[in-house]
């Protein structure tokens, strides 16, 4: 019976603290809340980018290391081209040899102008001709089979003049598409033979090397990290339905897992406008007002970003609010209340509730 009344009294005991715990009364508070919205992101450097090949094949030669600062237009890898240079040097061959057939041709332009101004000078002697035995005509004073002797003389002339014309014209175009067509074969060869070397696209640091030499690379494959020295901003990820309270311009506070402790000041300065179908946010860019004495590429980085802040607001533990919408007066009573700003703690209450009555955490 002992035992029985002892194990009986710590249920009582039991019962009366969780009684207690459970109807914790409070008031609300007048202070400042902040509503805020949370993103998470990256460190990156200005103009970071990765670099990739335009064309597939073994990686010969890396010319750079990581930390290496590089100019613009400078010479990151070298990828096997035996056969891109092959192609080049044939087609600097038929740009030669078109050079050769050229000089031909242009020969054959002169003859053919010579042959069009012949051509012309008779047209106008046989054009005279038929002019003045048209007019005589009505007179009787040349036949009908000598007029029509005439004429045709005129129409073969007139025919010739204008065959010779097009003949030139089309050896004219003949010579200027295969010279143009060479010409554009050989750098369109030079051109990819120049893509088996991979160039920076600008001035700044190397970050990282992603390659080994003798591998087989794509155009898919990355190959290096590129960006602006010492020069970084905040590259952060909101999710959909958080986006359309941000603005440019508005502050952040962020936190670093290489900071432990240590709040940074930022500013919305980017926003791009379309949304990740898989992760369902939107890319925001941000630089710091102060920035951290170091930073790197890729630093992880939390922030919040400032929607508004209000002062001698009213206000209660988010835990408190029932539904978004009511709560607990007198223990089992429910009541309405609007709200207004809420950040991770705390809700506004707007109406419904006044500074010195007391409301209590529901069950």
């Amino acid at each position: 019976m002992k035992v029985v009344k002892v194990f009986c009294l710590s249920m009582v005991l039991l019962v009366v603290s969780c009684s207690k715990k459970d109807s914790e009364e409070i008031q609300p508070t007048l202070g400042t809340i902040t509503e805020s919205v949370y993103a998470s992101g990256v460190i990156k450097s200005e103009n970071q980018y990765t670099v990739y090949s335009t064309v597939s094949g073994i990686l010969q030669i890396i010319n750079v290391i990581p930390g290496q600062t590089i100019n613009k237009g400078q010479t990151l890898f070298q990828i096997e081209n035996d056969k891109a240079s092959l192609t080049t040097e044939n087609a600097r061959l038929s740009y030669q040899l078109s050079n050769e057939n050229s000089r031909y041709i242009q020969d054959k332009i002169a003859e053919m102008e010579t042959k069009v101004q012949m051509a012309k000078d008779k047209l106008v002697v046989d054009q005279s001709v038929y002019n003045r035995n048209k007019n005589i005509k009505q007179y009787k004073v040349i036949s009908e089979v000598e007029y029509e002797r005439v004429e045709l003389t005129y129409k073969n002339s007139k025919s010739n003049y204008e065959t010779a014309v097009k003949q030139l014209s089309q050896l004219k175009l003949q010579l200027k598409n295969d010279q143009s067509r060479n010409s554009n074969n050989l750098k369109i060869s030079e051109k990819s033979q120049s893509d088996f070397e991979v160039k920076s696209a600008f001035s700044g640091e190397l970050f990282d090397v992603l390659v080994k030499e003798g591998t087989l690379i794509t155009s898919q494959m990355p190959l290096a990290v590129i960006g602006e020295k010492n020069k970084y901003l905040l590259e952060l990820d909101v999710d959909e339905n958080d986006m359309v309270k941000v603005i440019l311009g508005q502050k952040i506070v962020v936190t670093l897992d290489s900071y432990k402790g240590k709040v940074f000041e930022a500013k919305v300065d980017k926003i791009y406008p379309i949304m990740d179908e898989r992760s369902r946010t939107f890319k925001i860019e941000a630089h710091f007002d102060n920035p951290p004495a170091k930073l790197y590429p890729n630093l992880t980085a939390e922030a919040n970003i400032i929607i508004q802040t209000k002062k001698n607001a009213l206000t209660i533990p988010k835990s408190y609010l029932i539904d978004d919408k009511f709560v607990l007066v007198n223990e089992d009573e429910k009541r309405q209340v609007k709200i207004g700003l809420n950040d991770y703690q705390n809700v506004e209450i707007l109406e419904g509730l006044n500074a010195g009555e007391t409301i209590y955490k529901p069950k």
